[in-house]
């Protein structure tokens, strides 16, 4: 084979897995394109804690390495991490702030990885929330001025308490 020829090989293989990856990304963007959420942070709610940091994905509960490509949580992205009576907003730039709304928390821990993001152990934090269409979803977040032991701590307070009835 000439060298040109190899050339040639080389470029139509670079172009096929190229063209392979977006396909891979255009079918999960169609699969994911039911926004997880479309609550608004109240105007009157009460802010208890305000974080810069870095959204890091939304993942399918339990599945750290399946990033949701989701309308506005499809990216890594600078954010900052509002904690608010009303739940958690994510304000990231060039986006519209996205809400997950405090009676959807289910739960908050610390994890050392999340798709495309390996840290020092308890590093980011995970959010598990029910969305629109009902399905459960962990959020990655990492503070950049505070540890994430205090950014979960500020967020575990807005986890719905089972309501207590009387015992028989």
């Amino acid at each position: 084979m000439t060298r040109e020829g190899a050339l040639i090989l080389m470029i139509a293989i670079a172009v096929i897995l190229l063209g392979l990856m977006a396909w891979a990304w255009w079918r999960r963007s169609r699969r994911d394109a039911t926004p997880l959420t479309v609550a608004v942070l109240p105007a009157d709610a009460e802010i208890r804690a305000c974080f810069d940091g870095m959204y890091v994905a939304t993942t399918r509960e339990g599945e750290p390495l399946q990033r949701l490509a989701a309308p506005g949580l499809a990216f890594r992205s600078k954010a900052v991490i509002v904690v608010a009576d009303a739940g958690v907003a994510l304000q990231m730039p060039g986006q519209t702030d996205t809400v997950l709304p405090a009676e959807r928390i289910v739960a908050v821990t610390q994890a050392t990885l999340a798709i495309d993001r390996v840290v020092e152990r308890g590093g980011l934090v995970r959010v598990t929330w029910r969305t629109d269409p009902g399905a459960t979803v962990d959020t990655y977040l990492r503070a950049r001025d505070a540890s994430a032991a205090i950014l979960a701590d500020s967020i575990r307070p807005l986890i719905p308490t089972p309501p207590t009835g009387p015992t028989a």
